[in-house]
This record gives C-alpha cells, structure tokens and sequence, in this order.
C-alpha cells in the first residue's frame, strides 16, 4: 500500500481530496467497489490488501468507495443509498445493519455480507447456505460450535468455573446468545444473561455480575460491544474476572482469552467474493461461506494479574501469547 493510499485509508474528507479528480475521470471505465464498515481498522486494511492481491489497485484499475458509519447507525440508510447512487458494481458490507441496510438499498447491486452474529438462512436473507439466491451472498459464523468451544477454553483456564456470565447485545445477538445459553448448559454451568442495548446499559450489566459472583464472562460480538472493549477490560481486570471474547483485540487490549474467528482472513475472503463477482459469477449462486481459521490468544500477564496458572497443554495450543 503506498503512502497516499494509506492516508485515504485512515483519514478523513480533507485526507481524500487530492483522489477526486483521478476518480471522476476513472468513473465509468473501472469497477466500482462499495465497502459500509464501522471503522477504518486493520480488517479495512486486510480488504483492500486482498483486492490488491486480486489485482484491483485504488485510483488505477478500480475505485473503492468506503463508507464509514461508526456507531451512528442513522446514517447508514444515507450512507447504503449512496453507494448505490454511485452505481457502484458491487458493495461489500460488515455487520448485518450495514447489509441490511445496502439490501433496503438496492435489490440488484451484488451484496457481500461479513457477519458474526446471525444466521443467514433463518434471518431470511439467504434462501440455503449453498445458493443464497437474489443479490446476496456473504461470510457468516457457526454460532453453535463456538459458543461450545469458547466455553472449553475458558474452564481450561479456570477449571473452577461454574457460573458463567455472558455479555450480549441484545438488539441483534439473540441467535448468539441462545447458542451460548445451549453450549452452557451443556457443559454444566450456570448462566447469568447481560444483556446491553446502549452504552448506558454496561454499567449496570458490570453491576449484575457482581451481585452474582460469577466467575468468569463470556463476551459476545457486536459493534456496541467491540467499542466498549477498553470499558469492558479495564472492568474485569478491577473485579479480577476472567473473559474470553472471539476478538483477538479483546487481550491484546488487556482480555485474558480470544478464541474466534481471524477476522483479516473474513476481509479477505469479501475480496476474492469480490473479484469473481467482477469476472461474472452470479453473487446468488455463490455459496455463505464459514471461517475456516480460528485463533487462540491468551493474554498471561492477564493470567498472572488474576492469580491463574494457565496448563501449559492450553499455552501449547495458542496461535499467540502476549507476556
């Protein structure tokens, strides 16, 4: 990625002034690529290195229009039909309210969705995993294999867990939430729900945990709780709580455990649905995809902050440790 490349990426309006004349005069003769993200991050980075690879390069042989909504999520009807406006040729969307937006948006634009917390099919977006059908297809997570395994690890780590809370939005998590409820009560743990809707709401879960004496959090995906992920850390280091998340962010940040998806390998794949979309492939015909990679990063100057001694057989499996 060149310099002025990497300074659209991360910048702002001011920063993407000097590609305006470049992209009116490449409109119309290179695709158009549409990425709604709700932050310029290492996984918008990983995108585009995979269009790169693919051979799309920005502002020479394609133009990628990124539009990011944050945590206002009023913008986003604006923001989808925009993209649409632009007529681009495909858009890419992480989250299901970015995609479902860009659906609202557009019934034939091609849409590829990037989500961790739905289920594609039963959501009535895709009509079977194999042939999605219409203008969507997309990368989604099997919920229920690693609710199951998230808890695994956790009691691998604190082999005394027994009453488990679990940290969720409930305002598009309920299908995440009940695959964790189920691997719960399938591994003998008591669960306590925490469910947040606002970032008023976290306070008062934080407060429910205490009150239950639980003895370690499970932390569930959303975009409302990846932005509290600094809240959410410095919380449970204070009530010595151990956590696991599927971010790897979450003990990079000062978390104990992520055991997920490797979200770069996500974006990447979106770029290579990307590139045979542009060659002609059919995006309804074009199968939901499941990760394929998942990663163990276990935080030990966490461990030792909460009094753990983790196995060395679980310290064995991790893809990363962070002394």
């Amino acid at each position: 990625m060149n310099r002025r490349e990497f300074i659209t990426l991360l910048g702002g309006p001011a920063a993407a002034w000097p590609l305006a004349a470049s992209a009116q005069e490449l409109a119309g003769k290179v695709p158009r690529i549409g990425l709604l993200q709700r932050i310029r991050n290492e996984n918008v980075v990983a995108f585009i290195q995979g269009l790169r690879d693919a051979g799309y390069i920005d502002g020479q042989n394609a133009l990628i229009e990124t539009r990011i909504y944050e945590t206002t999520l009023d913008r986003l009807p604006d923001l989808a039909n925009e993209l649409v406006d632009l007529k681009c040729n495909v858009i890419v969307a992480a989250s299901r309210y970015a995609f479902e937006a860009a659906m609202r948006a557009t019934n034939t634009i091609p849409i590829v969705g990037i989500d961790l917390e739905s289920d594609p099919v039963a959501s009535g977006w895709a009509k079977s995993l194999g042939r999605p059908g219409g203008n969507f297809t997309g990368l989604f997570l099997d919920l229920p294999q690693l609710a199951g395994k998230q808890i695994e690890v956790l009691k691998e780590a604190v082999p005394t867990l027994s009453h488990l809370a679990v940290l969720w939005d409930s305002t598009i998590g309920i299908v995440q939430f009940r695959a964790t409820e189920a691997a719960a009560r399938a591994a003998g743990t008591i669960l306590q729900s925490l469910s947040v809707q606002r970032s008023e709401d976290f306070e008062n879960a934080f407060d429910r945990a205490i009150r239950e004496r639980v003895h370690g959090m499970v932390v569930l995906s959303s975009p409302l709780i990846n932005s509290h992920r600094s809240q959410i850390v410095e919380w449970a280091l204070e009530h010595r709580l151990p956590t696991i998340s599927l971010f790897t962010q979450f003990p990079r940040s000062g978390g104990l455990i992520a055991y997920g998806p490797n979200l770069a390998d996500l974006y990447r794949g979106a770029a290579i649905y990307v590139d045979r979309i542009l060659k002609g492939a059919k995006v309804g015909e074009l199968p939901i995809q499941r990760p394929t990679r998942f990663d163990l990063v276990i935080n030990l100057k966490t461990a030792k902050a909460l009094g753990l001694d983790i196995a060395p057989m679980l310290l064995a499996r991790a893809d990363e440790v962070i002394e």
